[in-house]
Order: C-alpha cells, then structure tokens, then sequence
C-alpha cells in the first residue's frame, strides 16, 4: 500500500528549523545583493542626479547613449584585457607555486604562509602602497633596476598609458595569488597517491606524471578555480582607485571605475546612466559565462564519447 506524500505545507513545517537558520541569511543577501541588484534596473531607465527625491522616467535613453559612449567602451575593453590576462596568468601561477609547495621540503610552511600574507592585506591599502613602491622619481623598484643596470632611465610604471593597465594587473596578480594557491593544494591533495605509484611503477618522469596524472584529475577544479577567478577579477574598484584612479588618460579605467566616476564623481552625478552601464556589463558577463558553460559542456560530452 503506497502512502501519500506529505503535503508542501506539512514539509515546509517540518524542516522549519532549517528555514530559521537560513532566514538572516536571506534576509542579508536580499538587503545587499538582490535589492540593489532590482534597485539598478529601475534606475537604469531613469534620469536621475541623486539628489531629487525620483527621477525621470526615460526608457532605453540611457542605453541608447552608453552604446555610443566612447569612454564606456574604453572601459569595457580595459576590462577585458584585464580579464584575459590577470585570470589565466593568476591560474597558471598559482598551479606552479602550488605543485612546488604541496611538495615536503623544509620552510614549506614558511613559504605557503608568505605567498598568502598579500591576501589579508586590504587591496586599498595595497593600493596606497604600490604607488610609492612604484614612484619613478624615488621609488625602490626603479631604484633597483637602475642599480642593476637592468634600465637606464626611471621607468613611469603607473603613470604611463600603455603601461599603467598591466602593471596593475601584476599587482592584482600578486595580491590575489595565495587564495588561488590554496585552492589548488585543496584539489592536488585530493588526488590518491596509488596513482603516482602507478606511474613511477612504469617509468613515468615528473612531466609524464604531471600530464598523465595530475593535469587530468584537476582539470573538474580549474573549471570552478578559473570561474571564482573570473568572478573576482571583475571586482578591482579598491585596487585601481587606489592605484591609478583610472588613470592616466583613462588608461586603466574599468567597468567599476566608469560607474563610480558617473554616480559619485562627476559634476552632476547621473545614477540612472552609472546604474545602466553596471547593468549592461552584468548582462555581457552573464553571456559570456552562460556561452562559456555551454562549451564546457560540449567539450567534456565530446571527451566523454571519445573514450
């Protein structure tokens, strides 16, 4: 004799401690993240300096203006270059630093301990910092280089147009480095042992190990390591305001950078245009992720008939 499931009211009722320890929780991400977030495409089709109580209803206007905006597509672009090539260099490095580190050899707490510390450290103040570290006229690095002979002339890192973007990109890099690293000595610890045994059983060297063994166990991991990455890499406003303002020449303005600067900075601010833009560049994102999930997914169904 079957029973009959029990009703939807009498399930909720029954896990109702469940829902009372994630309540705050909902409440808090509903306030911050899911407000704003509804908040922004309201704004976005308003006309609106922040200081009127409402603004003027305008539909697609501010879109219309984002699309021929130059700057917003300068911004866009620094965004995306500071995407493809912080996240893949950020990846790449941390797997190298966390293959050697995940190694038994004496200091290796000492060293996973100094590659993390630029973690804990505000990006704010990192940014702050950097741009002493990296003064032409006095700064330590240029003086070292200069000591060395590695350069002639003090070499403007921050204040240069073309180079402003990339050596901020090191410097989100660096500072980011060590959580990376500690994803990947999660996912290599995950591997068993019995497999490198195997391998060094039938003459595998390092090389061979790492392609055989461990590149294949970790790729499920650089799928979910390179989308935190790409994610976080999308949140830089501390570090290049800090750093270069957006500067100079609006050479190193990002997304981030464009909507505070049309919100906050500008003569009259324009929320209802910032809050477009942030919409907009959410929606390209979420394309791309969308595209880049689908194509994952081909790939690891083809791999999957393949074999």
């Amino acid at each position: 004799m079957s029973r009959t499931p029990p009703s939807l009211p009498a399930r909720l009722w029954a896990d109702r401690a469940i829902y009372i320890f994630l309540l705050p929780t909902l409440l808090l991400v509903g306030a911050f993240t899911v407000y704003p977030i509804i908040a922004s495409i309201g704004y976005s089709f308003q006309n609106w300096n922040g200081f009127a109580t409402t603004g003027t209803y305008i539909g697609f206007d501010n879109y219309r203006e984002l699309w021929q905006d130059r700057l917003f597509w300068n911004a866009f672009g620094n965004t995306m270059v500071f995407l493809l090539i912080a996240v893949p260099l950020r990846v790449g490095a941390a797997l190298l630093i966390a293959i050697v580190l995940n190694a038994r050899f004496p200091g290796v707490r000492l060293f996973r301990t100094g590659i993390f510390l630029p973690v804990v450290t505000t990006a704010a103040i990192v940014g702050v910092v950097m741009r002493y570290i990296l003064d032409p006229t006095g700064g330590p690095v240029n003086i070292a280089l200069m000591q060395t002979g590695a350069i002639e002339a003090p070499i403007n890192f921050l204040g240069n147009a073309g180079l402003a973007l990339y050596s901020a990109v090191g410097i989100w890099v660096w500072k980011w480095l060590g959580i990376t690293v500690i994803y990947w000595l999660a996912a290599l610890q995950t591997i068993p042992t019995d497999l490198y045994e195997a391998a060094e059983l039938d003459g595998a060297n390092a090389w061979q190990k790492f392609t055989g063994v461990t590149f294949p166990m970790l790729i499920p991991f650089t799928i979910i390591i390179t989308l935190i990455t790409l994610i976080e890499a999308t949140n830089v406003f501390d570090l290049i305001l800090t750093l270069t303002g957006g500067g100079p020449f609006y050479g190193t303005e990002v997304i981030d950078i464009f909507v505070y600067r049309n919100a906050f900075i500008n003569t009259v601010p324009r929320l209802g245009y910032a809050s477009a833009a942030a919409i907009l560049f959410g929606l390209i994102v979420s394309l791309a992720t969308v595209l880049q999930v689908l194509a994952i997914r081909r790939f690891r169904r083809s791999a999957a008939e393949a074999t």
